[in-house]
């Protein structure tokens, strides 16, 4: 893990009377962000959308650091003009992680808030004046060019971007490729004085701040509960969502960090090295842990019929070697180890009886 360097009144980062708007707070990533802001003294704004969204992120915030009155609300939708000029106004910074995820959901509308939700809200957020926005786009927006089935042997860094046009490409990666294109062409084409920075993750898992299971964390909680039967042949870079809410936060304020792309990802793990974790560190608590590898024509089979296993028959012996010295060169970013990450997910989907 990252060593922050301490400042003034001992929090990490450089803060003060500062606002940051952080979007999409009732996510995963968001949530642990809003944490990470306001330990480090930050007024923090978050967009939700819908007022009902409030008190669980309120509560969830409230169970790692004590927000008093410095975390507040903005009701606001990608796909709608309405209140982004509200949600922007007076934030020197903005963290843009809202996005939604629907891999295995064929008819989710993924371009859109991808692409003209971060659109509208660039556009808010310079006409409001913020100094810099921070944009959350995945390494599935930095994939290498595949040739003859298989994914090129030297490092991927920040230089390689998807192509949004190759064949199978899945619509979540599309959708991340057009969404960063599109905040870098509009930086571009407007000339104006904010700066952006992208962020691109891998497979984030960590600590759950919520009874909620979602997103990624949602694959440690179907191997605790037997609901994968066998392992495929899959495997991904992961990241903590600890590590990856104090990049976008180190991002946010080096100079350095101004019209830079990050990779944020740690350490590569097949999913049965992950199982092997699990059981070897939870004894009874892992019993329905598979032990089985499921054969690649088995999921290819499935992949003809079953939008998951479409989404994951790319992905089969495919082992992308990532690059995220950038971060740590420019950032001093340094993530926790893949074994630390996994185990502390399911540590706490066990703990909080969420399995």
């Amino acid at each position: 893990m990252q060593q922050i360097p301490q400042v003034n009144n001992g929090h990490p980062y450089s803060q003060g009377a500062e606002t940051v708007l952080v979007t999409g707070g009732s996510g995963y990533i968001a949530g642990w962000i809003l944490v990470h802001l306001l330990e480090a003294g930050y007024r923090v704004r978050t967009t939700v959308r819908s007022r009902s969204r409030e008190d669980v992120v309120r509560k969830a915030v409230a169970g790692q650091v004590n927000p008093g009155d410095r975390l507040s609300f903005s009701v606001a939708d990608l796909l709608n003009d309405d209140g982004w000029s509200d949600a922007v106004s007076g934030c020197n910074y903005v963290i843009h992680v809202a996005s939604p995820m629907g891999q295995g959901e064929p008819k989710a509308d993924l371009l859109r808030p991808a692409r003209e939700g971060t659109i509208r809200l660039l556009q808010a957020a310079q006409n409001e004046g913020v100094q810099r926005v921070v944009l959350t786009s995945s390494t599935v927006a930095a994939k290498p060019l595949v040739e003859d089935g298989e994914a090129a042997s030297a490092a991927t860094n920040e230089t390689t971007w998807t192509d949004s046009e190759e064949k199978g490409l899945g619509t979540y990666a599309r959708s991340k490729t057009l969404g960063e294109r599109a905040a870098w062409d509009f930086i571009e084409q407007t000339k104006g004085t904010m700066e952006l920075t992208t962020i691109l993750p891998g497979m984030v898992l960590g600590p759950v701040m919520t009874g909620t299971v979602s997103g990624s964390v949602e694959l440690i909680s179907r191997m605790l509960t037997g609901k994968v039967p066998a392992l495929p042949r899959i495997g991904f870079s992961l990241v903590g969502v600890r590590d990856l809410a104090a990049l976008h936060i180190l991002a946010m304020r080096s100079p350095k960090a101004a019209g830079q792309r990050f990779l944020g990802v740690g350490d590569f793990l097949w999913m049965a090295d992950m199982a092997k974790l699990l059981r070897d560190n939870f004894g009874p608590a892992a019993a329905k842990v598979p032990t089985r590898r499921l054969p690649d024509l088995i999921l290819r089979l499935a992949a003809l019929f079953q939008h998951e296993a479409r989404f994951m028959a790319p992905m089969l012996g495919r082992r992308t070697n990532y690059d995220a010295s950038k971060a740590d060169a420019l950032l001093g970013w340094r993530p926790r180890p893949a074994s630390e990450v996994v185990l502390a997910c399911a540590n706490d989907l066990i703990q909080q009886h969420l399995v």
